[in-house]
């Protein structure tokens, strides 16, 4: 497979996240997003001409899962006793089978839950990601 070479929507995407040592499908994820940041260290001195200077530094990424409440969903009710312990995720912007995915180690940080008379119940889950182990955050791979 390969990324994709063109705009695309994200109705296809997918979100699989650690049950018992597998990937599973998240139920009924409405959408997700996640951001991959890059700390700056200021450089600047006294040769920098009045110009302050930056080198890149440690590296980090975080996100959300916006989803409609599956009590009966085993990656749904991973993510709401996970704890502290890191499991892996796995986000595909548009679909298994075109464009990209992300994969990492994450700790589930929060599971907020909404219910109203007039609407469905749902769910927001937060993210961060951590070091592997192997001194990388998240890997980003063609589908």
């Amino acid at each position: 497979m390969a990324f994709n070479s063109t705009t695309y929507t994200g109705e296809a995407g997918r979100v699989e996240f650690d049950v018992g040592g597998s990937l599973s499908n998240v139920a009924s994820v409405r959408s997700f997003s996640i951001d991959l940041n890059t700390e700056t260290i200021e450089d600047t001195n006294m040769d920098s001409g009045g110009v302050r200077s930056y080198k890149a530094g440690l590296t980090d990424f975080s996100g959300t899962l916006d989803l409609f409440m599956r009590d009966s969903d085993t990656a749904q009710q991973a993510m709401r006793v996970q704890g502290s312990a890191p499991a892996t995720i796995k986000l595909f912007p548009s679909g298994e089978t075109t464009g990209m995915s992300l994969q990492g180690e994450v700790i589930i940080t929060g599971f907020s839950i909404t219910s109203s008379f007039d609407g469905m119940v749902e769910a927001t889950c937060s993210f961060q990601g951590t070091n592997n182990g192997s001194g990388t955050g998240i890997t980003i791979a063609a589908t």
